[in-house]
């Protein structure tokens, strides 16, 4: 039932990733490619109906987690506490710079806004790549399941480690390029004229940076930590995760600018992917320890009760439903091209 359970909440967290990665994707990219206060306006409607739904998905899978996985929740609650708190902040202004942005009416405060919807979905994107390093690195847990690191110490990915390494970093990095990507596709598939050209050739121009990096942080993570590739060498049919990236990622490059839809869901695909891939090599680890291997959190020491995980199976279906039904009502209702007429509604609509 555990094993059930951890790759439910690795699906959820995918699922985060996903939807609110073109969100995230749409703030990196919003300063670069509008560049008129309209065009700035059409780029935010884009997500204007779902980016507060799409948040949700990580409220839910934090309390999928707490409830599954107590044991990991508290130890990484307590030990991230930092970040965690940052992250909190960052998603507070990216959430008031969007609302306030289709109210104000002078010009400094409307850029203020956008400059902070800029830098929040910036460094929130860098935070959670820099968190799912921490997470494949492995923390200094001790033999009571806890730790502590701070926000950086020397910069290594060994020893006294921080929440910042050069391989955290480099991750962050990463996932910079691979939401920037993903918003870039979502942009194509909602915009017309000059703003999907301009989201195509961005897409384009992205994708080759997202490839070197995929192999690059491949190859640096096997190296650095070869224990990650056993799972794959013990179960060879884990390779459909990696191999799901690839035709994701090959997808965007034969679909962008053509099949504005299909782009899209194609870089849906490689980040489901990758994240598969990630949560394949981490199994049974739920969070590994840098310090020594069997202080690691695993399915096996840190779920619930398998009485609470079996009733837990059948609320989480029918939640589960409601809100799959939900997301299908609003993004049917929304679908389709934003145009660039000014709405009545500013930011939401």
């Amino acid at each position: 039932m555990e094993t059930l359970w951890f790759w439910l909440i690795a699906i959820m967290l995918a699922g985060y990733v996903i939807l609110d990665g073109f969100d995230l994707g749409v703030g990196i990219l919003h300063l670069w490619i509008a560049n008129t206060d309209a065009e700035r306006r059409t780029v935010i409607r884009s997500i204007g109906p779902v980016w507060d739904g799409n948040e949700v998905w990580i409220l839910a899978a934090g309390g999928t987690l707490y409830f599954a996985f107590p044991a990991l929740y508290a130890s990484s609650f307590s030990g991230f506490y930092l970040p965690l708190m940052m992250v909190l902040w960052l998603l507070i202004l990216r959430g008031i710079s969007l609302e306030f942005r289709g109210h104000v009416t002078e010009p400094i405060w409307a850029k203020l806004c956008d400059a902070i919807f800029w830098l929040a979905s910036v460094l929130l994107t860098i935070f959670y790549g820099a968190a799912l390093g921490n997470v494949v690195r492995g923390v200094p847990l001790d033999a009571n399941g806890q730790f502590f690191e701070p926000l950086w110490t020397n910069f290594m990915p060994s020893g006294q480690t921080g929440i910042l390494d050069w391989y955290t970093v480099l991750v962050g990095i990463v996932a910079l390029a691979v939401i920037t990507l993903h918003g870039a596709t979502w942009l194509a598939y909602k915009t017309e004229g000059e703003l999907h050209s301009k989201s195509v050739r961005a897409a384009s121009a992205i994708w080759w940076l997202v490839a070197f990096f995929t192999v690059a942080l491949t190859l640096v993570t096997f190296l650095l930590l070869p224990h990650h590739f056993d799972n794959f060498r013990s179960a060879p049919w884990g390779f459909i995760f990696p191999l799901i990236a690839i035709a994701g990622l090959l997808g965007i490059a034969w679909t962008n600018g053509r099949k504005d839809k299909v782009a899209f869901l194609a870089s849906c695909t490689y980040l489901a992917g990758m994240l598969t891939s990630v949560a394949f090599s981490l199994y049974p680890n739920v969070l590994p320890a840098s310090t020594d291997r069997a202080y690691s959190l695993t399915v096996t020491n840190a779920h619930a009760g398998e009485y609470g995980l079996k009733i837990g199976a059948i609320w989480w279906l029918i939640g589960m439903a409601l809100a799959v039904g939900y997301f299908r009502f609003v993004y049917g209702t929304f679908g389709g091209k934003v145009s660039d007429v000014e709405s009545d509604r500013g930011a939401e609509y």
